[in-house]
């Protein structure tokens, strides 16, 4: 499994975004999970436009076999995986892993596969047509963090995640995002 990810010891559980899910989840993580815009934009206006990108890891691997079912992808395609730290002042805010198939990086002319350490919201919501098509929610306890996660992040209590599919002109791509206690005291 390490070679899927270097932020999970095993796939997540997930849990489909129905209605009254928001009503469930705390007020903070609601504000965050809820977001309509750019992550990336609202961390900015919150800390000032000091945050920066740690890329964790970005290969090329066959994702997780929810992701790849959400994605419609076979067993065996391969697709972009990137894992990242969103931080500020060396204070941890946002845990990302993103999956952008190749067909995905194709419509976007490579835009997707040559990030480095910009945000990929600066460049998804770039694009006039994004479409969020489905999004559901996660609740990680601190056993499930790879060692290399909590080596950069210290983790000691559950985190709550969002993955949403986005499409641009109809061609996929899945984006997970797991909001750090830093970032949820902006929530509320």
């Amino acid at each position: 499994m390490a070679t899927k990810s270097l932020l999970f010891n095993q796939e997540p559980v997930w849990h489909e975004n129905r209605q009254g899910t928001r009503h469930k989840l705390p007020v903070a993580v609601q504000s965050w999970a809820y977001e309509s815009g750019s992550l990336t934009q609202r961390l900015r206006n919150v800390y000032g436009g000091s945050v920066a990108v740690s890329v964790l890891l970005q290969k090329w691997h066959s994702p997780f076999l929810s992701e790849q079912k959400l994605l419609k992808q076979p067993d065996s395609r391969y697709s972009l995986i990137r894992e990242v730290l969103l931080h500020t002042e060396g204070r941890p805010l946002i845990l990302a892993r993103t999956i952008i198939p190749a067909e995905t990086i194709k419509i976007a002319h490579s835009n997707l596969s040559q990030l480095g350490t910009r945000p990929l919201g600066e460049v998804i919501f770039s694009y006039p047509k994004l479409e969020r098509v489905e999004m559901d929610v996660t609740l990680i306890k601190p056993c499930l963090w790879a060692s290399i996660t909590l080596d950069k992040v210290a983790i000691d209590q559950p985190i709550w995640g969002r993955r949403t599919v986005y499409g641009i002109r109809h061609r996929y791509m899945l984006v997970s995002e797991f909001f750090l206690p830093e970032v949820l005291r902006w929530g509320e």
